[in-house]
C-alpha cells in the first residue's frame, strides 16, 4: 500500500497543479484535506456529459477516454488521457461549469479527487497552489489564439487542426473523430472533394488515418505542430 501511496504522488507532482510542491508537503495535504481515490474498471463511467464539475479530478493510474458530441452536428471526438492528467480544470470555475464531454476507464483507471470547496481552501492557504491553477488557466486560454485565423481564413487542413485543438485536452495521446461525411464538411465550411484531398495530404505525410466516416490521429502533437 505504501508503495502505490508514494506511486500517486509522484504522479501528482508531475502535473503543473501540483509545481513546486515537495512529497512531505503533498502527504500533509492529503492527510489533511478529504482527497478521495476512486478505483474504475474497463469502460466504467466516471463522468456524464452534463454532469456539473464540483470536484477536482485527478488520473493518477491507467488511462481515460472522454467523449465529446456536438448537439447539432453528428460528429463526436473521443481522446485518450493517460496517468498523471487533471480532468477539465478549466470547468471548476466560471459561468459554464457543466462537463463537456463524458469520461469512461480504459482499462483499469484511478482518480483521485477533492471536493471544489476544499480546493479553494487549498489555493488560499499556499499561493503555490495558487500560482499553479493561474498558470494552468492561461494556457488553457491562451492556447488558441494563434489559430483563431484558421477559422475564416485558413486552409481545410488547418481548420481541421485547430477544431481538433479547440476540443482535445492538453497532453491527449489518441484523438477520433466520426462523423457523417456532410456534417464534418458543413462544420469545416468545405467541400466535400476538398475535405477529402486535405484528409489524402495528411495521411501521406503520415498525420492521421482516414476512412467515411473516421479520423484516427495517434500522435497528436504532431498534427497540431503541423500547421505552424
Amino acid at each position: 500500500m505504501a508503495g502505490n501511496v508514494e506511486s500517486m504522488y509522484r504522479q501528482l507532482k508531475q502535473l503543473p497543479l501540483f509545481q513546486g510542491v515537495s512529497s512531505d508537503q503533498l502527504s500533509q495535504l492529503i492527510e489533511k484535506l478529504p482527497f478521495h481515490f476512486l478505483k474504475f474498471s474497463d469502460g466504467e463511467q466516471i463522468i456524464a456529459a452534463g454532469e456539473q464539475c464540483t470536484h477536482l479530478r485527478f488520473v493518477v493510474s491507467g488511462s481515460v477516454t472522454l467523449t465529446t458530441r456536438l448537439s447539432h452536428l453528428n460528429v463526436e471526438l473521443s481522446q485518450t488521457l493517460d496517468a498523471p492528467s487533471v480532468l477539465a480544470p478549466d470547468f471548476l470555475f466560471g459561468r459554464d461549469t457543466a462537463y463537456p464531454f463524458s469520461a469512461t476507464a480504459c482499462g483499469a483507471a484511478g482518480i483521485l479527487q477533492l471536493v471544489k470547496s476544499d480546493y479553494v481552501k487549498m489555493l488560499q492557504a499556499d499561493k503555490v497552489f495558487l500560482f499553479n491553477i493561474l498558470n494552468c488557466l492561461s494556457l488553457y486560454s491562451q492556447r488558441l489564439s494563434g489559430r483563431l485565423a484558421a477559422v475564416k481564413d485558413g486552409s481545410v487542413a488547418e481548420r481541421l487542426v485547430f477544431f481538433i485543438e479547440s476540443m482535445a485536452a492538453p497532453g491527449a495521446t489518441h484523438v477520433e473523430l466520426h462523423f457523417v461525411q456532410k456534417d464534418l464538411c458543413t462544420l469545416l465550411g468545405a467541400q466535400r472533394a476538398t475535405l477529402l484531398r486535405a484528409l489524402d495530404r495528411l495521411a501521406a505525410s503520415g498525420l492521421l488515418r482516414h476512412s467515411q466516416a473516421s479520423i484516427v490521429i495517434d500522435n497528436v502533437r504532431s498534427l497540431l505542430e503541423s500547421v505552424k
